[in-house]
Order: structure tokens, then sequence, then C-alpha cells
């Protein structure tokens, strides 16, 4: 039989860790594999949405004009406060996960429960205001026209303030019959109808000579513009903003009017661009997903944590391996909020 020789190599001295590289546990290893697996994948999907909006630049929807919503404020003008109050809430819940990993290195179990409790609230508020945000969204609060072209016509006052369909469409006595398959449309199944149809809308339009028609396109304030605002007091002169038609040519695009859109789906936007609606509900949707099972995995320790599972295995590192998981998801909205809401 052969003599094995030992060397300081293969010893361990030059690994370090043993049976455990880097000295992290088989599971930590593991949850650092998916979270740089994950990263790619939310990478892809923000470098996707980066490419598609610089391509539609033109026609983007502004996000300060869409995410201008405020619980218990309604008619409020409040660009982007509840996003921002929204990431402060998870950033807020990504300390108190560091507080409870700190409390179980010191087998605190008390504090330990108490800081993980504080995370899952932080985290459901978290979930409710994104699904309030996603009504919001869906919802919509205007209206707009959609041409037979794909294009999408807001209105305005003189003065540029958006106007809703409901305040000035007309009330016309005409069936309105919403297309179906079980009708012979085949293909061509719509949802449910919207508040006026396109006629009413005309109408209205027609009936209040004040209104003007804004369209997706965005316009950039020159000099000349801001100077030219003594002269033209309702001359838009924001750094960016869409572009506002005459009333001659608002009668004339308004005429090619193909269908009345309210919120936004996967089909239609009243905001702008499809491609907006699209990211914003896959994007949101699949970080939204991550926080929600990142909840549910925090409740299945924070039980384990009021058993003591852990108290008796004198090891409170499964609390460390979700607070990876918990800090991953909170810094992957940073990202979000960063190029979605706030570029």
């Amino acid at each position: 039989m052969g003599t094995t020789v030992t060397t300081a190599k293969s010893e361990g001295k030059t690994w370090g860790g043993g049976n455990e590289p880097m000295k992290a546990s088989y599971g930590k290893l593991m949850m650092w594999f998916f979270i740089v697996s994950d990263a790619l994948t939310f990478s892809g999907f923000l470098a996707a949405y980066g490419l598609s909006r610089f391509k539609f630049i033109e026609t983007w929807p502004l996000p300060d004009e869409v995410y201008n919503h405020f619980p218990f404020l309604h008619g409020v003008d409040a660009p982007m406060y509840y996003v921002a109050l929204m990431t402060f809430i998870l950033i807020f819940s990504s300390v108190t996960m560091v507080l409870a990993v700190d409390a179980g290195h010191q087998l605190k179990k008390g504090k330990v429960a108490f800081y993980m409790f504080l995370t899952i609230i932080g985290g459901l508020i978290f979930l409710g205001s994104q699904a309030w945000e996603w009504k919001n969204f869906i919802k919509g609060e205007y209206g707009a026209i959609e041409t037979q072209g794909g294009s999408i016509l807001q209105f305005v006052d003189n003065e540029g303030n958006r106007v809703k369909l409901e305040e000035f469409a007309a009330i016309l006595a005409e069936d309105r019959v919403q297309d179906t398959r079980d009708k012979g449309v085949w293909f061509s199944s719509e949802g449910s109808l919207p508040s006026f149809s396109v006629a009413e809308v005309q109408a209205g339009f027609k009936a209040h000579p004040e209104l003007l028609i804004r369209t997706e396109k965005l316009y950039e304030a020159t000099e000349a513009d801001k100077a030219n605002k003594t002269l033209h007091p309702t001359l838009n002169t924001k750094p960016k903003h869409k572009s506002i038609l005459t009333r001659e040519a608002s009668e004339d695009m308004l005429a090619k009017a193909h269908y009345v859109v309210e919120g936004a789906n996967l089909k239609r936007n009243e905001y702008g661009s499809r491609l907006f609606a699209d990211f914003f509900f896959f994007i949101t949707g699949f970080h939204g997903f991550h926080v929600f099972t990142g909840v549910l995995i925090n409740i299945i320790v924070f039980f384990n944590v009021l058993l003591g599972t852990y108290e008796k295995r004198r090891s409170y590192e499964m609390v460390e391996k979700v607070g990876l998981y918990w800090h991953f998801v909170d810094l992957v909205w940073v990202f979000v909020f960063t190029f979605f809401y706030l570029v």
C-alpha cells in the first residue's frame, strides 16, 4: 500500500475554510448564488426598460404626471411623494432586519422576534402601498383618446391643465355593444366598455371651445419659449412637457379618434406608450413577488424564533440567511426606483 504524504497545502492552510469555503455555511453560500443569479435577471429587465425608453423617448410618459397620487389627498398633485414614502418604508425594514441579525448573534431571542416583527410589518405596508399604486395606475384619472394610428391624445384647457373626460364629454342616445367572440367578432374580444364613446367625447370637445389636445410627444422648452412667456401666457415653459396643439389642429386630430382609453393595461395606456405600462406591470410585479415571498419566509422564521427553534440550536443563522435575501430585495427596489421613477 502507498503512503499518503500530507503537506501544508493539503491540510487546508491555503484554503482557510476547511469544509466551509470562505468560512460560509452551505446554506449561506447557496443564498449568495441565488442572489447573484437573480441580480442578473433584474439587470436584464432594467436594461430592456432603458433601451425601450430611450428608443421611444419622444412618446414616453413623464413619471411626475403618472405617480402623483397620495392616499387621502384626492385631487392634490403630489408627484413621487408616495413612491418616496414606500421606498423609505422598505429601506427602514432593512434596518430592522440588520438589528434582528445582530440580536441573533448575541442569542437574544426577544429582540430577534421584535425586530423580525417590525420587518414583516414594513414588508406588508410596502405590498399594500404597491397594490394601491397599481389600482390607481389601472383605473386612471383623466382618460384619453387613441387614434387609428395608435397615438394617445389627452385633453387640456387653455392654460395647459389636464381635463377629465367626464368634465366635458356629452351624453348621447346611442347603443353601445361590447365586442365579444360569442357575437361573431372573432379574435377581437374587448374588455369592459369605457365610460364614454368616441362620439360623446368628440361632441363634448366641440361644445367646449376652450379645450385643446395634448399629444404624447415630448417637447423641451427653449430659451426663446421662456422669453415669449410674457407675450403668450398659455405657453408651457416647463423643462419637459407634452406638445399642445392649436384648436384647429386639435379638431383635425380628434377626427382620427378610434377608441376611448381609461387607465392602463397590457393593451392600452392613457399615459402614453403601451410599453411603459408593460414594463411597469412586469418589473414592479416581479419585484413585488419577491417582497411577498420574503414576507412569507420572514413570517415562518419569526414563528420559529418564538418557538425557540434557533435558541435550541444555539444559532440564528437562518435569520441571517433570510436577512441576505431581504437586503437584496431592498437593494433591487432602490435601482427600480431610480431608473423607473426618477430618471
